[in-house]
């Protein structure tokens, strides 16, 4: 099962690095897998840190602005227990992880993490057809490099129904964001 999340991982100079990361889980939550592409900060920081934290969160807003870009200011983060990193202080849950396995075998390097620390800082807000129909743009926007963007807008078109219909400020807010991000890849001026 692929579980969408924000992970945290430092580079060498401590800085941190906010990703959307969608790790294929067990329900026990004892490990997970990456897909990372050689190429992303997350695998750059992990190749030399080997451990990070993975966050399941109900802020679709922050999802939103990791995907389509580096989160700037960054949202409160307080230490980690047992790993070099950082956690989200409005995680709904967080699982801090060291990388066990990686296999370079294919264009995305699969790492096999373990899960040496998990917290529960708050409860999950709900399903709601907005906050998916919001992640859902998120991943979209990640994809404008190889997908038509005439594709894309057909799907937010859809998908800015359900935010409508569903959606809460944060939600109309987040939706916002990524249209406004969208009208930038067309006119050639991302944000």
């Amino acid at each position: 099962m692929i579980l969408e999340g924000l992970v945290t991982t430092l580079d060498a100079a401590g800085r941190v690095n906010m990703a959307p990361i969608g790790p294929q889980v067990e329900a026990a939550m004892e490990r997970f897998w990456l897909r990372l592409f050689p190429t992303s900060q997350t695998w750059r920081n992990l190749e030399a840190q080997r451990e990070g934290v993975l966050h399941i969160t109900d802020d679709v807003l922050l999802l939103a602005r990791a995907a389509v870009g580096p989160v700037e200011p960054l949202p409160p983060l307080f230490p980690a227990k047992k790993v070099h990193g950082a956690v989200l202080n409005d995680a709904c849950r967080y699982f801090e992880f060291r990388i066990k396995g990686m296999d370079e075998g294919e264009e995305r390097i699969r790492l096999e993490a373990e899960v040496v620390h998990a917290g529960r800082l708050r409860d999950f807000f709900g399903f709601n057809r907005a906050k998916h129909a919001v992640i859902e743009a998120a991943i979209l926007a990640t994809r404008t490099d190889w997908l038509p963007l005439e594709d894309i807008e057909a799907e937010y078109g859809k998908l800015k129904v359900l935010v409508e219909k569903t959606g809460g400020e944060q939600e109309q807010l987040a939706f916002a964001f990524l249209q406004q991000y969208l009208a930038g890849v067309r006119s050639g001026t991302r944000l």
